[in-house]
């Protein structure tokens, strides 16, 4: 029988979580410079759309199908196209319509191909991007997913890092965050430098939108951990509460960092540290108690401000800190479960410092740096493969010119319009006239 209390609790925590990529591009939006703007929330919009309609073909069955080998992929053809699925009453959690559980993991997968966005902000061609996109959920996302998130129930089979190796991943710390950290850091590698890095300012444009985008990622979020128990109980209670304490220490700890280190606390920085402890905290919200939760969230927010710094001492461009926030804040989190974790948690199980041993930790350890490594090598590949056969990179000229015009013939602030038709064609021909002089210019 369905339970319809903790249908409706999935069914709210994944629009919760699918409002979380609009979140996502006004808080990308905002820190880039104006010229970028629409081209970044395009990146997250665009895998909003592309991803919603791959996981319904394909993606399901891929990563929640009946394993057909050592725990890496599902079953291809099992519930291709939902198949079979909209009359099944039963799920994976029990009690729960099939297709409330379709719809709560498919906003995981589009969040997390957007994600990795942030790292290739200001110079990515939109259409390479969707290719990206499409190819990467394909043969990284779905994949992982089915490692993290199908367990093993009655005559179904799931993945290797959620049965056999057991590590405790609540909400997605390695299959969201430290796989989309992993393939940010590679496609910043692939796509090289924006012009100007290291030694131009690149602050962001609209501080507002970030702050606002931040809010929207708090709120939704709570769908995100909250909702990951399947249904509405004690452990979805112990996970909002978790959540919302994570958030608070890890936005005092990056404004702490800022203060000493720079002798103000910024507005950015509390946006930041918001996301740092919700990354920290979403693999480890079922298994830490409250005042555990602090110190994930303190550490996460700590750790994360000064890893965004890391950039600049090692040489590649990471456009919005993915790998400072989302890869450092996915093993902050994911790996201090070994240590952290209490069996008074609905996880039920202890750590080293409540007296488990080392036993969870390595677990931890290997699953986080498993996902790691396949998705930093398998993302180079495919982003090095599209860089040398379509080009993903747009040119020099069209990056000092601006990515919205060049790719979207559209401008985020277009005063210049006002009182015309609206074209902004012939502005494109006098940026690309303006970027030519420049050049000349310097030269």
């Amino acid at each position: 029988m369905v339970n319809t209390g903790d249908t409706a609790w999935i069914l709210t925590s994944a629009a919760l979580v699918l409002l979380m990529t609009p979140g996502l591009a006004l808080f990308y939006g905002g820190m880039v410079r104006a010229k970028s703007v629409l081209n970044m929330m395009m990146m997250s919009f665009g895998a909003l759309a592309l991803i919603s309609v791959l996981w319904v073909v394909y993606g399901y069955t891929l990563a929640f199908g009946n394993d057909v080998g050592g725990g890496l992929l599902g079953s291809p053809g099992e519930f291709f196209g939902l198949k079979g699925l909209m009359e099944d009453t039963t799920s994976e959690a029990g009690g729960l319509p099939t297709m409330a559980f379709v719809g709560f993991q498919a906003v995981f997968a589009i969040i997390t191909v957007a994600l990795i966005s942030g790292a290739i902000a200001d110079r990515a061609k939109f259409g390479s991007w969707m290719v990206f996109a499409g190819v990467w959920s394909t043969i990284v996302y779905f994949p992982v997913a089915h490692w993290v998130f199908d367990f093993s129930l009655d005559d179904h089979v799931g993945g290797w890092i959620a049965n056999s190796l057991k590590v405790i991943d609540f909400a997605g710390g390695t299959a969201v965050h430290i796989n989309a950290g992993a393939a940010g850091l590679a496609l910043a590698l692939v796509l090289g430098k924006r012009r100007g890095f290291g030694r131009e300012a690149m602050r962001p444009h609209n501080l507002p939108l970030v702050m606002i985008g931040a809010g929207l990622l708090w709120f939704g979020w709570f769908g995100f951990n909250a909702g990951s128990a399947l249904a509405a109980n004690n452990t979805a209670s112990v996970a909002w509460v978790n959540t919302m304490v994570a958030t608070g220490a890890a936005t005092l700890g990056w404004l702490l960092v800022e203060k000493v280190r720079d002798g103000h606390s910024t507005s950015l920085g509390a946006a930041s540290g918001v996301v740092a402890g919700l990354v920290a905290i979403t693999p480890s919200c079922s298994s830490v108690s409250p005042i555990g939760a602090i110190i994930v969230g303190a550490v996460a927010g700590a750790l994360c401000a000064l890893a965004v710094g890391l950039k600049f001492r090692f040489g590649y461009d990471d456009s919005l800190d993915v790998v400072g926030v989302h890869l450092v804040g996915g093993l902050v989190g994911t790996i201090i479960i070994g240590f952290l974790a209490t069996a008074d948690a609905p996880a039920g199980v202890d750590g080293l410092f409540y007296g488990g041993g080392v036993d969870q930790l390595w677990r931890q350890v290997v699953g986080a740096f498993a996902v790691l490594i396949f998705s930093f090598v398998v993302t180079y590949v495919i982003g090095l493969v599209i860089q040398k056969t379509i080009g993903f990179r747009i040119t020099e000229e069209d990056e000092v010119t601006g990515i919205d015009y060049v790719e979207h013939a559209e401008s985020g602030y277009d005063f210049a319009s006002l009182g015309s038709s609206g074209s902004t064609a012939p502005l494109v021909g006098q940026a690309r006239a303006e970027a030519r002089s420049t050049e000349g210019v310097r030269a």
